[in-house]
């Protein structure tokens, strides 16, 4: 296909994935590098959807450490590595790693970028949160960290707060989140183009790149 009708193919990108996913980070900015390559070639609507990889989780949190040995079985050693593995691909790309002490819930952060995506700020938003949960180490389940964070994007605070107060936008997370799991959705990124094809885990540019590419190329309809 010339570059003439590429660069006419609007694709649809929806990215599920939860804040305190260090790969969801890791993808994210990956795909975006993809898309600054493909610039002129291919153009691309995204759309952040919720997924939690904790939702059980209680308010006040849990040690970090503890928490993933528990979860995935791994030992100091390991869980050292992974960390260090994480930072690297986070530092390739520009974006800082710092050492967690505790994990959060996210399911408030995802009701406020639930409506970001209304108000046009989603990507600035999931930015935003990521490094608040990643580089600076903050919680992201505290009502006052995130109407901070919402306020920086340049979103309503007073909006945030009332969002924030009562438990509107939770249904259509909670919606969303089954929809993907009904899917066959158990591990994120999950990053569904077209509605038809899926890119899984945070790899690298050049993957998303040829992904990007070729189905701009061969465009088919959707079927998820």
């Amino acid at each position: 296909m010339p570059d003439s009708q590429m660069s006419n193919t609007l694709l649809r990108i929806d990215f599920v994935s939860d804040v305190a996913c260090p790969w969801c980070a890791v993808g994210l900015l990956s795909l975006e590098q993809a898309l600054e390559r493909t610039r002129g070639e291919v153009q691309a609507e995204l759309y952040f959807q919720p997924f939690e990889l904790n939702p059980q989780m209680p308010p006040e949190g849990e040690d970090a450490a503890e928490h993933l040995a528990k979860k995935y079985g791994l030992t100091e050693a390991e869980l050292a590595g992974n960390r260090e593995r994480i930072r690297e691909r986070g530092a390739e790309l520009g974006f800082t790693f710092a050492t967690r002490k505790r994990v959060h819930n996210t399911f408030d952060a995802h009701r406020l970028l639930h409506w970001a995506g209304i108000e046009g700020k989603q990507l600035a938003l999931k930015h935003a949160l990521l490094r608040a949960y990643f580089t600076d180490g903050e919680n992201v389940s505290d009502h006052d960290t995130l109407l901070r964070i919402a306020g920086g994007v340049g979103l309503s605070m007073e909006r945030a707060r009332a969002i924030l107060g009562s438990d509107e936008y939770a249904g259509d997370v909670r919606l969303a989140e089954q929809f993907y799991l009904d899917h066959g959705i158990q591990g994120v990124p999950a990053v569904i183009i077209d509605q038809h094809h899926l890119i899984s885990g945070g790899q690298p540019i050049e993957v998303f790149e040829r992904a990007l590419r070729e189905i701009a190329r061969s465009s088919v309809g959707p079927a998820l």
